[in-house]
């Protein structure tokens, strides 16, 4: 994450917010105080967010821990070939 001072922020602000726009990447901006914040599209920080939800949802983790074992061992569930002609005609 690029970090850069309150005043280079303040200077650039439309450079700076285009920059995390474009690239998905935060931006650190620092302050004489010590109380630093960041910078980023909302877009990204919605998948954050959603990001955070699942791994503090612990039946999800355990779904997802089983569905990657069960894959693993080629135990998984497997479509019909009806269902699986639907799944690929979308």
């Amino acid at each position: 994450m690029a970090t850069v001072s309150v005043n280079q922020f303040r200077d650039n602000l439309k450079a700076f917010v285009e920059r995390c726009l474009s690239e998905h990447e935060p931006l650190r901006v620092t302050r004489r105080s010590g109380e630093d914040f960041v910078v980023m599209s909302a877009e990204d920080w919605e998948r954050e967010q959603e990001t955070l939800y699942v791994l503090q949802n612990s039946r999800l983790m355990e779904q997802i821990a089983e569905s990657i074992r069960t894959h693993g061992e080629r135990g998984g569930y497997r479509p019909t070939a009806d269902e699986f002609e639907e799944i690929n005609a979308e």
